[in-house]
Parts: C-alpha cells; structure tokens; sequence
C-alpha cells in the first residue's frame, strides 16, 4: 500500500500542483443482526482504492479509482489535476494552508480480541441468546440484535514529504425490544438506541456490554412502559443518562463548531451555524461547570473519532472547544484554519473512504466531567429524568431543537420514583447549556459512538464519539412533543 501510495502522489506532483495528497484504504466490514428469532442480515464486505487531491492554481481538485495499476493512477491523478484547474474560471480567492510538519508513523488501533477471528455463528448465537431473553414474555412482539465491526488501514502520504499507516478496529453491538398495545409501541434499547455502542476496540466490546444478562430488564422496562404515566408537560429541572447527552453534545455542540458550516462552505445534513466568528471567545455557551473539547487522542477513550492523525496528515489534538462556559473554539482544518488568521489546523479533516474528499468532521466532541457524585446531580426536590435517545429535531443554524426519549422517571427529593412514557424536552442551545447545574463525575462518565453521523454531498457517512457523565439542567420544557 505504500508503494502505490508513493506512485500516486508522484503521478500527481510531476503534473506542476501547488500540494497534493493521497489515501489508499484497505477497508474490511461485517454485520450480523437477528429479528425474532431468526438471523435478520448477515454480510461482509472489503474494498480498496486510492483517493488523489490536489490543489493546482488555487482551487482543489479530486479523484478516485479501485485501479491500482500505474495506468489507474496516472488516469485519477490526470483528473484530479484537471478537475482543479477547471475551477480556475469561477475562482473568487485562492486557497491557503495553515503549515504543518512532515511525519513518518505507523499507528494500529488495540484491539485485545481480533472481531473477525470469531466466527459468524458464535455471532449469530449471541445475538440469539439475547433474542431468546427478550421474547421469554409473549408481550415482546419485536427483538432486534446486531453487531458490526470493521478494520480500516490507511496509508497517507502528501507532498510535504508525510508517510502515515495507521489502521483502526472498530466494534458495534446492541439490542432493542418492542412492545406492541393498543396501537402504540413502546421501545426499550441496549447499552443504547440506534444500534448500541460504538468503540474502537475488538470483540472484547461485545462481551463488556454483558448484552445477554441486561435482556430481561429492557424486555421489562418496553412492556412497562405500556402502563406507566404520561410524562408530564411543563417547566421542570431535567436530568439527563449520559447516552441521551452524548446526542444532545453532537447536536447542538458538534455540529455548530464545525469551521466549514461557519464560513458557508457546507449545509448539508445539518444546515449552517449559529457560531459566528464574531462570538468565538466572546459568547457565553453555557454555565461555569459546562466544559467541552474536541479530542482525537487515543488517551481520551476509544472513540469513533480516536486516531493518530487525521486525512490531511495533522496529528490527533485536544481543542478547548467551551471552557468555563465560554465559547474558545472551533474544529478546524488547514484550510479553515488558515482562512480565519489561525496557523495550524488542529486535526479535524475526515473521509469515510477513498471515494470521498475528506471534510471537517467531529472527532470525540466530549463534555468532561464534573465534580458532583450522583446523589448530588440527583439532589433536587422535583425533576425529570430521561434515558435513551428516541427522536431528534433541530433547526439548521442548531439552535432551536426538540428530543424525545425512550423512557423517563419522575425524581422526588432526589429519589426516583414513577415511571414515566413518552417524554420530551426542548430548548434553545445556549439557554440549555447555560442552564447546566451539575455533572457527575468521571467514574460515571461514558464515551459514546455515534456510527452514523452524515455530512456532505454526496453524502459521507462516519463515526464521531461523546464522553458525557449524567447531567442535571434548571428549569427546561419538558412535554409537549407526544400526545
């Protein structure tokens, strides 16, 4: 893979660019999953190609093939370089990089259990087992398992003299249950919704999440929920599970501090930003105890967005992205970074293969934890508690937005006691997290996957990770969005 990643760039370089760099991925998929009983998809897939960007009179240009012949090289790097210069006639400025250094590394994920060593039959009999548990009761009408893995070596070599091989090893794995009355369904997933957890490590992950031994309590909680109170509609204290905050994190933070959405180079998916550059270190984001950074690196946890460095060659970084709840940065890219007086990129450029021209896009967009035990996070005369993402609505400057949960209790000085169905809050961004009274602590904190975050056009599809401890917020709308 080097060899055709050194032959790429030099197809590149001797056609006169400005910079080039190019990717060549080896990628290797699979997904199991089983529905009432019986095996629901099972496949595989592997793909490799190479990815060739360029930037020739200023503007960018971009290719790919699967040909890894010196012909298919020649031919992509041609139309790369072709590509960028037909841009010449509607450019309005340049393009300029923030600097950075050469590097010559090779990184490989942990990974304690290899997930493609295990068979596709012990896959599919865990996922039975947990299956079997979720039906024992016949109210259960619908059980969903799956696991996921893949394995992703990159090589990345670039015009400023970089060589990087680094492959990661991600895993996946969850379950949910359905309960069917009355035409309404109730769902309860496991560790949590859309597909469970997500995070860099092996088969090891599978066994961690103990899928089999929690089955029975979440077939339970589903079939409650059928029988427990609606949720009730007002202005309450809200505490929210740490799952739920990692999306509430991705929504309404991860999104809006992506630089491209700020300066309108992108919108789709997710709309613009409210973030301003005028409001970088000036606005208030959220209460003193709010602290969030963008964190690539492996000592951060083994996240979707961990790696070593990122599609443009910069290595992984921490960014203070909200400290002390104010706003002091962006996730960047050595274009953007450049564009607004900053003199290096701090490592944030992301494709979810070698079709696709990478793109500012989250790493571990994480809330760090606080000083306050769980009892004291749960220490209010009367509040909300919500667990598990169900719906998610927010508007396309991420500013105004709605979320549903699977399931909710209702919290009575600091003890929890009815359950509630149906429950929903909504705010807006920074009165939310200027509401913020009380994290818990780090030995309750949890770094999430989110495996499916979209951006772009075409679409790209990736991972991103939010470390969040639970969390309780003043005084927030809660009800409203479900009869």
């Amino acid at each position: 893979m080097k060899s055709v990643a050194l032959a790429a760039l030099d197809c590149a370089e001797r056609r006169g660019v400005e910079y080039a760099d190019v990717r060549v991925e080896d990628v290797r998929q699979r997904d199991v999953s089983t529905k009432n009983g019986k095996a629901g998809h099972v496949g595989s897939s592997e793909s490799q190609g190479v990815g060739i960007r360029v930037l020739a009179g200023g503007c960018w240009g971009f290719a790919a093939t699967d040909d890894l012949s010196s012909t298919g090289l020649e031919t992509a790097a041609a139309l790369a370089v072709e590509i960028a210069r037909s841009g010449l006639l509607a450019k309005k400025r340049g393009v300029a990089l923030a600097p950075e250094q050469k590097y010559e590394a090779t990184w490989i994920s942990p990974a304690v259990i290899d997930p493609f060593s295990v068979s596709v039959d012990r896959n599919l009999a865990t996922l039975l087992a947990v299956d079997a548990e979720l039906r024992r009761n016949p109210a259960i009408n619908l059980a969903e398992a799956s696991i996921h893995f893949e394995r992703r070596r990159q090589v990345f070599a670039s015009t400023i003299g970089s060589l990087i091989d680094q492959t990661r090893t991600w895993t996946g794995a969850g379950f949910s249950a359905l309960a069917y009355r009355d035409a309404v369904i109730q769902k309860r997933s496991y560790p949590n919704s859309f597909g469970g957890q997500y995070q860099l490590k092996g088969y090891e992950l599978v066994d961690e999440l103990r899928l089999v031994e929690n089955a029975p309590r979440v077939a339970e909680e589903a079939i409650a929920l059928h029988s427990a109170d609606q949720c009730p509609e007002g202005e309450f204290d809200l505490i929210l599970d740490s799952s739920q905050l990692g999306l509430q994190i991705h929504e309404s933070i991860g999104h809006p501090i992506e630089l491209d959405r700020v300066l309108g180079s992108e919108a789709n998916y997710a709309g613009m930003s409210f973030l301003t550059l005028d409001q970088l270190g000036h606005l208030r984001y959220g209460s003193d105890v709010v602290n969030v950074v963008c964190d690539a690196r492996f000592d951060h946890g083994p996240g979707l967005g961990t790696f070593a460095f990122d599609d443009e060659g910069v290595p992984a970084q921490s960014t203070d992205v909200i400290r002390d709840g104010q706003f002091v940065g962006y996730m960047t890219s050595r274009e953007t970074a450049a564009a607004i007086g900053q003199t290096r990129s701090n490592g944030c450029m992301r494709a979810d293969g070698w079709t696709r021209l990478p793109l500012i896009r989250m790493t571990n967009v994480s809330l760090e934890p606080g000083r306050q035990s769980l009892e004291e996070v749960f220490d209010a005369d009367y509040a909300i508690y919500m667990e598990t993402n169900r719906s998610w609505s927010i508007d396309d400057k991420r500013y105004n937005f709605q979320f549903g949960c699977e399931i909710a209790w209702e919290i009575v000085r600091g003890k929890r006691t009815r359950m509630l169905k149906n429950p929903s809050y909504s705010g807006i961004t920074t009165e939310f997290w200027n509401a913020c009274a009380a994290i818990a602590g780090p030995e309750h904190w949890t770094l999430w996957g989110v495996p499916n975050c979209g951006k772009g056009q075409p679409e790209q599809v990736i991972g991103t990770g939010h470390g969040a401890s639970p969390a309780r917020f003043r005084k927030i709308k809660v009800g409203g969005a479900y009869g």
